[in-house]
């Protein structure tokens, strides 16, 4: 089926759908370019934590890309009026496929007939979760890493996607100072993510078999790479709750996978043990609210 790609972007919101730490970056990022951004969430606490990380650090992040200005950002919980006269929604609800398929039947009914409607999952392809939506030509996978501070997005179709939406995201998608890559087949973690899940699985292994710790696998990453961060320090960014359901995806596709990385996160997540956002996971933080409403900019990580 045809889509007709959207027209005025320069002058309508957009929508994403989610409040948590990435889906207050993504708000962030398109909010740089003095337009409106709307978060929707059903806690009105996690919203208005969003709200406040935006407006806290849009105008430094707008500063720094070419034509920017700082924009507003709107809080709902009312999924209509978060999509009105959007050009483009963006998912980043949590990484559970039946909560996926739900929302992206809701937003196919509600946004725009010309809205284009991305999902930020890290690891489920859209084609898993478009049973219920009767527009899958305009759906397709938008993923971010780590906004403000990793700022590569990759794209990728559902199967369905009208191939005039890579062209539009790929011309407009820099002027809010993230970078697309496209994805050329559907690929599970797509491009980046499955190198880093490698790396990442491989740490957690070298940790679960008791072969070194996580400070020690922390310091000999940056000694070796030069970067201010290792593996265990980004996984608590990210959230370990975030990280064990993407690899519990990983895990469903390769049954081959080993057990000690999941079983390792398992023990963290369910001692409440999640990272930055509970002041505590392989490391300890002074407090929770950083890395939810303001990450410092040498911690954020991926």
């Amino acid at each position: 089926m045809a889509f007709t790609l959207p027209t005025d972007i320069r002058n309508r919101p957009v929508a994403v759908i989610g409040a948590g730490t990435l889906g207050r970056r993504i708000a962030l990022m398109f909010a740089t370019q003095g337009g409106l951004v709307r978060i929707y969430d059903k806690s009105r606490q996690s919203g208005e934590a969003a709200r406040s990380y935006v407006e806290q650090h849009v105008a430094e992040v707008a500063a720094g890309i070419e034509g920017g200005a700082a924009g507003r950002v709107a809080v709902t919980d009312d999924l209509t009026e978060a999509v009105l006269d959007c050009w483009l929604v963006v998912e980043a609800v949590p990484e559970r496929l039946d909560l996926k398929k739900e929302i992206f039947g809701q937003l196919d009914g509600a946004a725009p007939s010309d809205a284009i409607v991305a999902s930020n999952s890290s690891s489920y392809a859209t084609s898993e979760f478009i049973d219920r939506v009767q527009h899958p030509e305009r759906v397709l996978n938008m993923h971010f890493y780590m906004p403000p501070h990793q700022n590569a997005v990759d794209l990728m179709s559902d199967g369905h996607t009208d191939p005039g939406i890579f062209d539009l995201l790929k011309r407009e998608l820099p002027r809010f100072g993230v970078f697309p890559f496209v994805a050329h087949k559907e690929s599970t973690g797509f491009i980046f993510n499955r190198i880093w899940a490698a790396i990442k699985r491989e740490a957690l292994e070298v940790v679960a078999e008791g072969v070194s710790t996580p400070e020690d696998v922390d310091g000999m990453w940056k000694i070796n790479t030069g970067l201010d961060a290792g593996p265990f320090r980004m996984m608590d960014q990210v959230g370990l709750d975030v990280v064990l359901d993407i690899e519990n995806h990983y895990a469903q596709e390769s049954p081959h996978l080993p057990a000690g990385p999941r079983e390792l996160l398992k023990e963290y997540v369910d001692q409440g043990h999640l990272g930055v956002k509970t002041g505590r996971g392989f490391y300890t933080y002074e407090s929770p609210s950083v890395g939810t409403t303001g990450i410092r900019p040498q911690q954020a990580e991926a």
